[in-house]
């Protein structure tokens, strides 16, 4: 039984995502705590409508990025987690945290790395004018939005698009891409060799 850690600042619509389909699809897995750095946040209310255990660690409460990831990452061990998903977590964390949860620690990010990282990936993609964007699921390294990519989906960017319309539409696909791949993690089905995830080629979906 795999324990997942799930971290959120905000709505979390991806931690709900994930926590529906562990359910429905019955995984080898429970989600043993959602965690936000805002006390605010709305999946908050939602993951303890699920019996799920919650906490907060208030980033805006420590002088430094190294000190709260440092109290954060405390909170998260104190559940023994094997994974640790980023659900809309809106923090840089530090090398010394990353390195931590090497190849278990998963993030999505809302374009088809390489291209487009940072910030405002939806607006960077129209003004770039290509005829594709997506998102990808990646496992998390000290540089931003790089590390070995475990799996992406893409949708065509139609004449109408603006930022809005491309954001909605490529949520529907992080909600089926980022539960794939943590049950692929919860299935032992994810191998990283160096900079590429190899995937059990007997895979269906």
């Amino acid at each position: 039984m795999k324990r997942i850690v799930i971290l959120i600042s905000g709505r979390g619509s991806n931690m709900q995502a994930i926590v529906q389909t562990a359910k429905k699809e019955h995984w080898s897995a429970e989600i043993v705590a959602v965690i936000s750095n805002r006390s605010d946040a709305a999946g908050l209310e939602y993951a303890a409508s699920m019996g799920i255990p919650t906490s907060v660690v208030i980033s805006k409460n420590f002088p430094t990025r190294e000190a709260f990831d440092a109290v954060l990452q405390t909170e998260i061990d104190r559940y023994s987690p094997d994974l640790v998903v980023l659900a809309g977590f809106m923090r840089i964390l530090s090398a010394g945290f990353v390195e931590h949860y090497t190849n278990r620690m998963m993030n999505i990010h809302p374009s088809l790395l390489p291209s487009f990282v940072g910030v405002k990936t939806h607006k960077q993609a129209l003004d770039a004018g290509v005829k594709v964007h997506g998102v990808t699921v990646h496992f998390v390294t000290p540089e931003l939005d790089h590390g070995p990519i475990i799996d992406q989906l893409a949708v065509r960017i139609l004449s109408t698009d603006d930022e809005e319309s491309l954001s909605q539409r490529l949520l529907i696909q992080e909600h089926i891409v980022y539960p794939r791949a943590v049950r692929w993690f919860v299935e032992g089905k994810l191998k990283v060799n160096g900079n590429r995830v190899d995937v059990d080629a007997d895979l269906t979906n």
